[in-house]
Order: structure tokens, then sequence, then C-alpha cells
């Protein structure tokens, strides 16, 4: 079923994966297209949001695309929305409809502040598939030696045996109880990294689907084919079971082993990584036609709902999460200034706080793709990586992997420490507004054109406002020193003391061991 909204004179749109974001916003006459049937990748919403105060919802997927004056949809299902007479109107108008916070506002549920105070550690980039116990305690004792605060640290990839298994590779990690007391002692919170999938190889496997082995459990656990058999489904580490987390058998198995993790160990928390709507697709399984039942959707969200019961969680792959009070990273970033590295942080940032999910993780600073990790010769740009790290100071949450003092110069490492005590210098701030998006559900980090509507800002996605109150205007281009910042309405004070009118745009220096960002004088 096709659906068309003409554009109106001037309006522009933002909608679809955060993934999108540099691609916002569209306007009438672009070419702009994509299809979200499939592969809905990030976070993501069926939800368009116009400048001009309108919104169009879907309860479904959809493909969308421009055809001269006509924002179009092929999908069911359709509503347009007029809400108001800016981004911000539609915004709030289809988050109160569509996916309020209610879970915040009626209950008072609460983020751990943790989150946001520091920044957080995570193993990925340092160690790829091979943390050790050792290594991961060397890593963080040189987070403190170099003058770091110990916050949250997760132990990512390849820390445990089989998939499936959730236990700890005892090669690697002799001792995990006594590495996580010592990482309590020094202040750290633990998080492991987890995924819904099972080896069809091992013994979680054969032990939940051999009738002679577990009868009680046979045609229970796991995501089912038409016939009944076990699903089998592609992922980044082959073909593996998917557990099924609308079923209570699944999730009462998954959170059996996760306790067992806190209990017997002290974890604290998990990163649940896997789970995506593509992953639960039906062209994603290997072998047979979904069952009747099969939903991706209700198949992820059940899979972020299990997950958002732990106090210290973190995911990346949500469809029709908006609203919640959950964490949310955006997928990994290359170490590159272009073609989906630090030139998207903060399109896609805003994107995700425009699609319901306001408490942003903008992936690990000097970009969280693995690969660059295996190229002959690959040597870390530190130009990139100072400014990936400015460009996260002052998110809502940083987030480091690579070690920046065993990565840089010394000279690199003293201004990426820099961005390091910014963020914890203005965490009060940033917790002040973790705890004003719990209530309102508005973004923390937000465009220009999200608080100061019609002034021409819609197209700046080199600069985000933290709030109200607080400009950023970090370098996402290589070998830049200067930049042309555009003050929203207001006055505006940066570090010096130097105040700038607003409406109006100024040439200013930024060296590289300079982070441009102002504070509103009221």
């Amino acid at each position: 079923m096709e659906y068309r909204v003409k554009f109106l004179p001037g309006e522009l749109f933002w909608g679809g994966p955060t993934v999108n974001g540099t691609e916002m916003p569209i306007a009438a006459g672009c070419t702009w297209s994509r299809d979200m049937r499939r592969r809905p990748v990030n976070q993501f919403m069926p939800l368009f949001l116009s400048s001009k105060g309108r919104y169009i919802w879907s309860e479904d997927t959809f493909r969308a695309w421009v055809d001269g004056d006509e924002l179009c949809f092929e999908g069911g299902g359709f509503e347009c929305v007029e809400a108001g007479d800016c981004l911000r109107d539609a915004y709030l108008a289809a988050m109160n409809a569509h996916f309020p916070f209610t879970e915040t506002r009626k209950n008072g549920k609460q983020l751990p502040r943790e989150f946001f105070r520091t920044a957080q550690y995570n193993t990925w980039m340092e160690f790829t598939y091979h943390p050790t116990q050792q290594g991961v305690l060397d890593y963080a004792h040189a987070i403190i030696d170099h003058g770091f605060e110990p916050g949250i640290l997760i132990i990512d990839e390849g820390w445990h045996t089989r998939y499936g298994l959730w236990q700890f590779d005892l090669h690697k990690f002799p001792d995990p109880k006594a590495m996580i007391d010592e990482l309590h002692k020094l202040g750290f919170i633990v998080m492991l990294w987890v995924t819904p999938l099972v080896t069809a190889d091992g013994q979680e496997f054969s032990m939940n689907t051999r009738p002679d082995f577990n009868p009680d459990s046979w045609n229970r656990l796991f995501l089912r084919n038409k016939t009944g058999q076990v699903a089998l489904v592609n992922w980044w580490n082959g073909y593996s079971a998917i557990l099924d987390f609308r079923k209570d058998c699944d999730r009462e198995f998954l959170d059996s082993k996760l306790k067992h993790l806190m209990s017997e160990y002290g974890v604290d928390g998990f990163k649940f990584d896997g789970g995506s709507y593509g992953m639960y697709h039906p062209a994603n399984m290997a072998n047979g036609e979904p069952a009747d039942d099969h939903d991706p959707a209700a198949l992820n969200l059940a899979w972020n709902e299990f997950g958002a019961r732990y106090k210290f969680h973190e995911y990346k792959d949500t469809y029709k999460g908006g609203g919640k009070a959950t964490i949310q990273r955006l997928c990994d970033r290359g170490h590159r200034w272009d073609n989906d590295g630090i030139n998207t942080v903060i399109p896609c940032s805003i994107m995700q706080g425009l699609m319901g999910h306001p408490f942003i993780c903008p992936d690990m600073i000097g970009g969280g793709e693995w690969s660059f990790n295996l190229k002959p010769g690959f040597k870390i740009d530190e130009e990139l990586f100072i400014r990936m790290a400015q460009a996260s100071a002052l998110c809502p949450m940083m987030q480091f992997s690579w070690a920046p003092w065993r990565a840089l110069s010394e000279e690199s490492y003293k201004i990426v420490a820099e961005a390091g005590q910014l963020h914890k210098e203005l965490a009060d701030e940033i917790i002040a507004l973790v705890g004003d998006a719990e209530r309102t559900g508005e973004p923390i980090l937000r465009a220009l054109e999200y608080n100061d509507p019609h002034q021409g800002y819609a197209r700046i996605t080199d600069e985000f406002m933290l709030g109200e109150d607080i400009l950023v205007c970090p370098i996402v281009t290589k070998g830049t020193f200067t930049k042309d910042v555009t003050f929203p309405a207001g006055r505006w004070a940066d570090s010096d003391g130097n105040v700038y009118d607003g409406r109006q745009t100024v040439k200013l220096a930024s060296p590289l061991e300079k982070l441009l960002w102002f504070r509103r004088v009221k």
C-alpha cells in the first residue's frame, strides 16, 4: 500500500534509522530513498518529523522515498499529524502519542548516574576477540595510573567460551572472581558482553534440543521455524540458534545464566549485543520458513525489554524502543574522517534523540569498527582520535576503548585526557539533563533547529546543543583549525570569557588542543 505526503513550502523531514543521520534532513526534489523493511539498523522508529510541526507515523517498517514534491511510503497504517509549527512540536506530539516515557514518569525509574559521571571504558579495540584477565587488569590499572577516573568497564566479546554457554574462558581468565574483586576495589563497575546467539554445535544447544538429553525442554527454547525445528540465523560469527524472549522459558534460561555470573563473580551488568530486527528477520533464517507467529519487531523489542531490567546495561540495535530508560550506543564507527567515521557522530546522535532515545553513547573514541586493527601497517590517526574525543566529551556519555596513553604520543594523549576531564567537570549538568529527559522525553543532545527553529539551521550537522544552554562545535574534518560557528538565539560565552551575540556566524580558531563550546549568558 502506497502513502504520499506533499511537502509544504520549505519543509524538511528527519526519519528512519539512526544510521541515516548523515542524510537528514530530506527535502522536496532530492533523490533520497531507503527500504527499511529488511534491516533497519541501530535505533529505528517508524517515524518522520517535520520542520513545520508535522509527523508521520506507522506501526510497521516501510520503504520510503522522495518523488518530486512528495514524501512517499510503501507499507501500511500511516498517519500524518499536524502538531504545531516546528521540529520540537512534531517530536513532542509524536513522543507523547506513540512512545511516552511512562516508566520514568509513573515509576520514577532512573538510569544509573555512573553511566554519565565519567568516561566509560571498553576492552574491544584494545584486545578485540582476545581479552585476558591480566590484560584487563593492566588496562584498568593504567586508566587510574594515567589520571583517568574509574567508571564503567565493559569486558567485550571474547571473555567467554563457546557462544551460548555464558561461561568465562578459564584459560584466558583463570580466576574471574579475583579479577572482578580487584576491579571493584579500584572503583570500576564491571559489565560483560553477551549475545542471544547459541552455537549449534555447543552443549547448551544439544542439551536443550535433543529429547533424550532434556525432554522437558524439547520444542521450547530458541526461535523455531514453521516445522518446529530450531531456526538457524546468520550473524557475524556464522550460523547459530537464537533465543526468543517472547517466551518465559527463554527469558528464564538466560536470566539464570546472567544471575549466576553476578552472584558467582560479582558482575554488575551486561552489554547486550546482537538480537537486531534484521537478525530475527525471516530472510536471515537458514533453515525453513518462519513460524506463523514470527515477528522480528516483537522479537527485537522483547530482547531489549529483557536486558533493560538489569540496572547496568547497553544496547545498540533497537526497533520501536523509543520512550524507554535504556542506554543506547551508536553502531560501530570507522577509524576515518568520512564514510561512517567521525563525520557521522553528531548527525547520528541528533537522530538518535529525535527517534526517542536521549541516553546516547556515541561509540568508542577512535571508532569501534574492529577491522581497522587487522589492516597491515595500520597506524592510529592521532588528529582523528583527538577530534573524536572532543566530539564525544560533551555528549551524555563518552567511551574509550583504545588506550590513549598507549595509542598516542604524549602530546596527543594530554589533549585527549583534557576532553575526558571536561566531561567530568560538566557531569552534574549532564546528569541534570538526564533527569529532565527521564521526565519529559526530550532529547539531551539536540540540533540547533530543535531549539531555535526556522532560522536556516536545519542543515547544520557539525554543531549541537547540550540541552538549552550549552553549544558544542567540534571539528570533524581533517586538517581544519578554524570553524564557522553559528550561534543560535541568545548570548554565548566561551571558556575564556569572550561573549558572542546569537543569530550570527563567526569564524573562530580551533587549534588541535581546543574544543569550541559555549555557555548561554543569562
